[in-house]
This record gives C-alpha cells, structure tokens and sequence, in this order.
C-alpha cells in the first residue's frame, strides 16, 4: 500500500506516513479472540487494509497473564502506527481492556458477528456530539453527596471523562438495599428512548441511582454510550 497522499510505500497496510505526515485510515477496527486479533483499517466508509497479529494462549497462572499481556501489547503497537482518530473493537473483553488502558485514542465496543460490517453502517450515520466540558464541571442537581467516598468519586470520574457525557445528575442515596461485604460496585443501566442512561452506585447496604444526559439521539446510540461507560468502570476495577 502507499500513501494515499505522496504515494511513499508503506510498511503495512493503513501505516501514517512518516515522509507526509498524513494518516491513511482515520479508524481501526479490532476484531480479537483468544489466539488471533484481526485489525482493519478503515478510511470514511471503505476498508484500506487489513492485518492479523497471533498468540499461543497460556492455560493459566503467571504464564496466562504475561501472554496476554504481551498479546495486548502487540495488538496497541499495532494500533500507534496507524495513528487512527477512533478504535473500534469486539471480542475478548480482557483483551480489549488492556489494549484500551495502552493507547489514548477514542474507543468503543461494536458487535462481534461482523465488527467491520457494523463501523461501516455506523460511519454512514450522524455523528454523536462531543462535549468538550471538563469532567469535573459535568457534575450538577441538588444532591451533592455521593457513597462509596474515594471509589464512589472514581466512578462518576470515569463517567465524567467520556466525551459523549453531558452532564450527571446525582440522586438520592437509598439505605434500605440488601448489604455487601465487596465494596463499591458501579453500573449503567440500559438508555431510555432519548439516549439518557442511570449509573447505579452500590456500597454495602447503600444504593445511588445518578441520571446521566448523554448526546445520543436515541436508545440505540444510547446503547452504545453504555456499553463505552460499563467496559469504563470495568477497566477500573468497579464493577
């Protein structure tokens, strides 16, 4: 493949162009499974190219978690030489959260049956607003006290910082729920027809329910909004 905009051959499909400076995908999507991770390279709404990067899967213990550390750290290299505006991924959810906590660009889950099919349809749709707010400006209503103290503030944090978080509402705290001894737990519930979601907090006997106002248009992008915000809160060990 070359460089879509001074021709330099490229090393690998959808590489940025070190001569130009010019990327030559703007989104790459993941497809990953336990042994094999196939990334597709896509400009607007077609694809540019396509690479497949494999592992020998370890059956547990320090081994397991070194390969698949290692298995992640490919699949991010990977993703840094095409310097892409968004990743999109499916499959192994441990995998995509590593390789998520190794790169800083924008990432969503997609469906796993056609991961590809599904970006392409994606792409042809409006684009959802980006709020620019800072997170710590995000957080209004009347009730400003939240449960769980320092993991409680880590989850609204975590919601805070996506970009298509408009702002959180914190509700009531509810101290009649059935006790747990496993701390803070924090999980978003499903988008109500305008796109809107609730993150419920849990912390021992104490439930919080906060309305989170989203920029998706309705329950299908919403959707979307709460899975980012749940693979979130997992990759920060709150759920």
């Amino acid at each position: 493949m070359e460089c879509r905009r001074c021709g330099t051959p490229l090393d690998r499909p959808g590489d940025y162009c070190l001569v130009c400076r010019t990327a030559n995908c703007d989104a790459v999507v993941l497809d990953i499974d336990v042994d094999r991770a196939t990334l597709t390279m896509v400009e607007e709404e077609e694809t540019v190219g396509e690479t497949t990067i494999t592992t020998r899967p370890e059956e547990e213990g320090e081994a397991r978690v070194i390969e698949r550390r290692n298995f992640a750290g490919l699949i991010a290299d990977e993703i840094r030489r095409k310097r892409p505006e968004t990743v999109f991924a499916a499959g192994d959810r441990e995998i995509i959260r590593a390789v998520r906590g190794e790169t800083h660009y924008e990432f969503y889950r997609v469906a796993g049956d056609d991961p590809v099919a599904s970006v392409l349809e994606r792409r042809g749709e409006r684009a959802l607003e980006v709020v620019e707010t800072p997170p710590k400006e995000k957080l209004g209503g009347r009730h400003t006290t939240l449960i769980g103290k320092r993991a409680g503030r880590r989850a609204i944090s975590t919601v805070a910082e996506h970009p298509h978080v408009k702002k959180i509402v914190p509700g009531p705290i509810d101290a009649g729920g059935k006790g747990s001894q496993s701390g803070l737990r924090a999980k978003v519930t499903r988008a109500d027809d305008n796109g809107n979601v609730r993150l419920l907090l849990r912390d021992g006997s104490s439930v919080q329910e906060n309305r989170i106002v989203t920029t998706a248009m309705n329950r299908e992008t919403g959707e979307r909004v709460r899975d980012d915000l749940n693979d979130a809160l997992a990759a920060a060990d709150l759920q």
